[in-house]
């Protein structure tokens, strides 16, 4: 069995940072692209950020400046910080891998079970 884990969600007052991480734990055999995403309630989920295995992002324009997405490809983790935090930032955060199981070939999108990030003062 694979699974995503988040941590690092909170409540922050408009103007402050949080720094979101997620692990990947099982039989890990590969992770092509990971994200993060966000929702909140009455809205679909939207990309907020992806990193390839190679290094390579991608940003949704309302966070470009702001978040900064990282990963470390030997620990199967990656991680989004995010500075300059708004109240419009408020949602719960969701981590996704492109995975490969062990001993497997095919790749699948496997989510984490969300994180709640409150911007309020």
């Amino acid at each position: 069995q694979v699974q995503l884990v988040e941590s690092g969600g909170g409540l922050v007052q408009p103007g402050g940072s949080l720094r979101l991480s997620c692990v990947a734990s099982g039989s890990i055999g590969a992770i092509n692209v990971m994200s993060w995403y966000r929702q909140v309630p009455g809205k679909e989920r939207e990309l907020v950020a992806a990193i390839t295995n190679t290094g390579v992002t991608n940003y949704q324009d309302s966070v470009k400046g702001r978040f900064t997405i990282s990963r470390d490809n030997a620990k199967n983790t990656v991680s989004l910080q995010m500075n300059g935090l708004k109240p419009e930032d408020t949602a719960v955060y969701y981590c996704k891998g492109v995975v490969r199981r062990v001993p497997e070939s095919r790749y699948f999108e496997l989510w984490g079970q969300g994180t709640l990030v409150t911007v309020s003062s």
